[in-house]
């Protein structure tokens, strides 16, 4: 990217970064997954290239002729070499530009990070840089890396020896960063049927931060679900309940209904023990539903605003959150990202 307007976007285009931005578009504004990864896969194909290649071969009209690079995003490109907005990310920024819901703005700016995200390494579709770098650009402080635990075998859930080696990326990455901005090291830990955890206790106490999620027998008797999420919140390595109903509302995924558990005698513990009720972002999921949210409120709990992003453009899901907790009155002060690293890094492993 060379210039900036006065809102701060390029006036012109690196044709990296316009392909990048195209796909972070379609991901936020929830389009279809081919696409994206069409723009994403002719970003990775030109990025070892010289400018001066790209631009030769964009003059010449070989861009397709990589492999990754299909017609329409050989037109990205050629548009930016030649110094214009691309015609496709002129359309993107008018369809999918600005706050995705009204409300909210005031706490979505409090925010300093975000506390659960997936990466290729387990369900999600972008590389752990890829996440990281995407964050940054939307002014994060710091984000929560948590893909998910061994038992959850369809989401390509990490084992010990797998987390182990992702804590090495990590480190990389953040080395990268030189302290401009933070990647954690942390799960999503499936709570088992007995509320224990899902992860060895020897790797649970190298990351820096756990959410601990039901994704099995959601269906479970309300007496037994209900023991077994007071159990995994008692743990003192769980740091979030992430979404705690487990349902579906809308989505490709259709419809789930919500788990049924003595919210009283779970937010309890909650507010017991330190633990963050997640506000989960994603639109399919607005968990927990609007009673259970004002009933944590009332309990006393903390929170926290997660966007579950499982691709780039989604941790701006952010903003479904933000609107939730405002419309609920739940104070900045009792959401947990929107606390200093230091802050929030002491309470996770108080």
């Amino acid at each position: 990217m060379a210039e900036k307007s006065a809102d701060q976007r390029p006036v012109t285009w690196h044709p990296v970064a316009a392909l990048r931005r195209i796909a972070f578009l379609l991901e936020r504004g929830r389009e279809d997954t081919y696409k994206v990864k069409a723009f994403r896969a002719a970003a990775a194909a030109i990025l070892p290239l010289g400018d001066e290649e790209i631009r030769q071969r964009a003059t010449a009209g070989t861009l397709s002729e990589l492999t990754g690079v299909g017609a329409s995003s050989a037109r990205v490109i050629e548009q930016a070499v030649a110094g214009v907005v691309p015609d496709r990310l002129a359309t993107l920024e008018k369809q999918h530009e600005g706050p995705l819901v009204p409300g909210g703005r005031a706490l979505r700016a409090a925010l300093r990070g975000d506390l659960h995200s997936h990466s290729d390494w387990s369900d999600g579709g972008s590389p752990i840089e890829e996440m990281a770098f995407t964050a940054l650009e939307l002014g994060h402080e710091y984000l929560v890396l948590t893909d998910h635990s061994p038992r959850l075998k369809v989401a390509r859930g990490l084992s010990a020896e797998r987390l182990a080696r992702q804590l090495g990326v990590i480190d990389a990455v953040n080395e990268h960063f030189d302290g401009s901005f933070r990647l954690l090291k942390g799960i999503e830990v499936d709570i088992l049927d007995d509320g224990a955890l899902d992860q060895s206790d020897e790797m649970l106490s190298r990351l820096e931060l756990r959410v601990a999620s039901v994704h099995s027998k959601l269906a479970m008797d309300r007496e037994a679900m209900t023991r077994r999420m007071v159990a995994a919140v008692r743990d003192p390595r769980s740091n979030v309940l992430g979404h705690c109903t487990g349902r579906l509302v809308t989505g490709s995924r259709g419809t789930r209904a919500q788990s049924s558990f003595d919210a009283e005698a779970v937010f309890t513990a909650c507010r017991e023990e330190g633990v963050a009720v997640e506000i989960n972002s994603r639109p399919e999921r607005r968990d927990p539903p609007t009673a259970l949210l004002a009933l944590a409120r009332d309990l006393g709990c903390l929170f926290s605003i997660d966007s579950d992003a499982h691709a780039p453009g989604q941790l701006d899901f952010l903003d479904h959150g933000c609107a939730r907790a405002e419309e609920a009155g739940i104070e900045p002060e009792r959401i947990v990202n929107t606390w200093p690293i230091d802050r929030l890094l002491a309470w996770a492993n108080r």
